[in-house]
């Protein structure tokens, strides 16, 4: 079963498109974007006359782009692949996201499209959609979730070693960086021209890219998104951003990577998601007089994320790789604990203005699909509102000490708990998620068919 409805539409003005081509005399091409199931940014570039066409009436993709793997092959086990004649369905861009590409030597734009059964009727494996169906839930009860990401990533040279990344050269020093600098100013420094280009590149496109800070390994940085009231277009913001790093990056002679996990002995990458809630007065209803004391509607939103995490677990972490990252010396939570500025929890409350009171969630890896982890996040919260889940005592002082590892260390153990969760199949659908699940097992199976170096290494000639 699904949710989506036609109350998910998006109606893109044709005035809109007519004014970008007036404000762009130059245009030329125009990028067509969708992100797939695993957050991968695909779609067609098309001819500037093509794009009121594609405000009016579409862009035809087929069904099969949301039954991809993560190596761009149809999961024929989708059901959306040969089995219904990999036929297409209808795209329309998304309101607000027509911005030019300014990494491109030719003038060239870009803009966000959701795919569509018919004009009225939303795809229902599409996760931009799925998300917007949990948002509804929220606007039912007179709620709007206030969101932000930060968005940690590696810069990675774009020669590999031994087919291993490694750090990039600092365009100052001519060295590689080797030892771990947080927070570094030195390292921003090293460089700084690549980092203001990401930010002013972001910026020009209308992404709230707020601060960068250098993080826990050589060459890894993050970049934090500001706070806005519209979950969809924040996903949308994160989308795009990973899009406007990675391609400036290419335009400085490096490389980028969002891998969880791209060196073995150094911090993976992160996806935090900072989430509050305000009623129909803007007030936000998590806020709290002191720093102890969580009200009824913050308590009740962190038991649902927390007594569900088990069950969302593959959404946060989808990949194989996702799992390496987990670690008690590099800060990923690995139990489902909560507390007050304690970053060794896997829910965070931030200290500072009680107005500002917010839940920072620590879990996802960068490699996770920011609409999808949006909608399970959201759906959690929401299910323990409405059933006044009571969460477990917060926790003080070291988590790592005091609770021991129970979350999913597997994606396997992760799909099992996600396909047998009746709150996710409840809010996400049941029809999505077999397309979801069906995905990963096929590259589950295709990973444990493979015979890595490090067996031959072991069994060739000691069995």
């Amino acid at each position: 079963m699904s949710y989506v409805s036609s109350e998910d539409v998006d109606v893109p003005s044709l005035n809109e498109a007519e004014t970008f081509l007036k404000e762009h005399p130059d245009l030329q091409f125009v990028d067509l974007l969708i992100a797939d199931m695993n957050g991968i940014v695909r779609g067609k570039r098309v001819d500037r006359s093509a794009l009121t066409k594609a405000y009016g009436k579409g862009i035809a993709l087929p069904a099969s782009l949301y039954g991809l793997n993560i190596q761009g092959t149809t999961v024929e086990e989708t059901g959306l692949g040969l089995e219904i004649g990999d036929a297409d369905r209808i795209c329309y861009p998304i309101p607000g996201t027509l911005a030019m590409e300014p990494w491109q030597k030719r003038p060239i734009a870009q803009c966000l499209m959701s795919m569509y059964e018919d004009r009225d009727t939303p795809f229902f494996a599409d996760p931009r959609m799925i998300l917007k169906s949990i948002v509804r839930r929220f606007k039912e009860l007179g709620l709007t979730p206030v969101t932000a990401f930060e968005l940690e990533f590696y810069l990675i040279d774009q020669e590999n070693l031994s087919g291993r990344p490694q750090p990039p050269r600092s365009p100052i020093s001519g060295k590689r960086p080797e030892s771990v600098q947080v927070y570094s100013i030195d390292e921003l420094d090293e460089y700084t021209d690549l980092l203001m280009d990401i930010i002013s590149t972001a910026r020009s496109q209308g992404l709230p890219a707020d601060t960068i800070v250098a993080e826990s390994a050589p060459g890894q940085f993050e970049i934090n998104l500001m706070h806005v009231d519209d979950p969809v277009r924040s996903c949308d913001n994160a989308t795009l951003l990973r899009r406007v790093i990675k391609n400036v990056a290419y335009d400085h002679e490096l490389d980028t990577t969002f891998m969880a996990k791209p060196y073995a002995d150094q911090a993976g990458n992160g996806m935090h998601l900072h989430i509050s809630l305000v009623d129909r007065e803007g007030r936000n209803i998590f806020a709290v007089d002191d720093d102890e004391n969580a009200n009824d509607m913050l308590r009740w939103a962190l038991g649902g994320l927390l007594e569900t995490l088990d069950q969302y677990f593959a959404i946060l972490c989808p990949n194989i790789n996702s799992y390496r990252r987990f670690s008690k010396e590099f800060f990923v939570p690995m139990a489902p604990t909560w507390g007050v500025e304690n970053r060794t929890t896997a829910l965070r409350i931030p200290g500072g203005d009680p107005a500002a009171t917010r839940i920072e969630h620590r879990v996802a890896g960068t490699d996770a699909n920011p609409y999808l982890m949006m909608a399970a996040m959201l759906s959690a919260m929401h299910y323990g509102i409405s059933n006044k889940i009571e969460p477990p005592p917060s926790v003080v002082g070291n988590a790592y000490e005091q609770y021991p590892a129970t979350l999913p260390n597997n994606l396997r153990d992760a799909l099992r708990s996600l396909a047998g969760s009746t709150v996710m199949n409840e809010y996400l659908g049941s029809d999505f998620l077999d397309v979801f699940i069906a995905c990963k097992e096929s590259e589950l199976a295709e990973f444990e068919r493979t015979i890595s170096d490090l067996e031959y290494s072991w069994y060739l000639h000691t069995v």
